[in-house]
């Protein structure tokens, strides 16, 4: 995999007030912005052009991150307007610039010490997610890990998606008749989420994981972005 997104287009509303002047993913933890640690780890990986969605408060993202020439990348930035696009429609919109090969995808507002390297460059499927332990503020998770590395939509016990996962354009293909008449849908750009294409997806067994069981954190509340900055100053 050679080129990457950074979702960082939330309001980040949960992190008010510190988001009211910072967009999420530039909020510090250990010394550096939460999407620093992400940059570092893409560059690690052999990522040498990286696609970071932005809305809220955009501009801050350049003036902190430049071109990415300081990582050894290459940073484009793919303005989604006032209103972020949600999961689905901010890949859609970021797609023209990710090239045709499988991608890997993270969200900026998570801190994960996971190697990337050790993720397939070819999904088997449309989509390769990171599944992490279920987390105390989201105890029931979101899907089931199988023992052939297929993700399912029922059944126990579940896991929580990490918000990393590698994907191939296919997994867009027939958004509009997966997402049918969702609100934003028929908004141009369209507005929506992820989740429906991941349902197409494992409806006909074509979405892998893996279950990573290392340090994740999803730095969704101030409390767990103090928490998280504590454990990186102990580490």
């Amino acid at each position: 995999m050679r080129h990457a997104l950074i979702f960082a287009a939330g309001l980040g509303e949960r992190m008010r007030p510190l988001t009211e002047r910072t967009p999420k993913p530039l909020l510090s933890a250990g010394g550096k912005p939460l999407i620093e640690w992400h940059l570092e780890r893409l560059a690690a990986a052999g990522v040498n052009y990286v696609v970071i969605n932005t809305s809220h408060l955009a501009e801050q993202f350049p003036e902190a991150l430049s071109d990415g020439s300081r990582w050894g990348l290459r940073i484009r930035y793919a303005y989604e307007g006032p209103v972020p696009l949600e999961t689905g429609g901010g890949m859609l919109n970021a797609l023209p610039l990710l090239g045709h090969e499988p991608f890997l995808a993270i969200n900026g507002d998570i801190w994960c010490d996971l190697d990337l390297t050790t993720l397939p460059a070819e999904p088997t499927g449309r989509a390769h997610l990171v599944m992490v332990d279920n987390p105390a503020h989201h105890p029931n998770g979101d899907f089931r890990l199988d023992e052939q590395g297929q993700l399912h939509d029922d059944g126990a016990p579940r896991l929580t998606y990490s918000g990393i996962g590698v994907f191939r354009r296919e997994l867009l293909d027939g958004w509009l008749e997966t997402v049918g008449h969702a609100a934003g849908a028929d908004a141009k750009p369209p507005r929506f989420k992820l989740r429906p294409l991941l349902e197409a997806a494992m409806a006909v067994n074509a979405l892998g994981g893996s279950h990573y069981r290392g340090d994740w954190t999803d730095v969704g509340t101030p409390q767990r972005l103090a928490e998280l900055e504590a454990d990186l100053s102990h580490a």
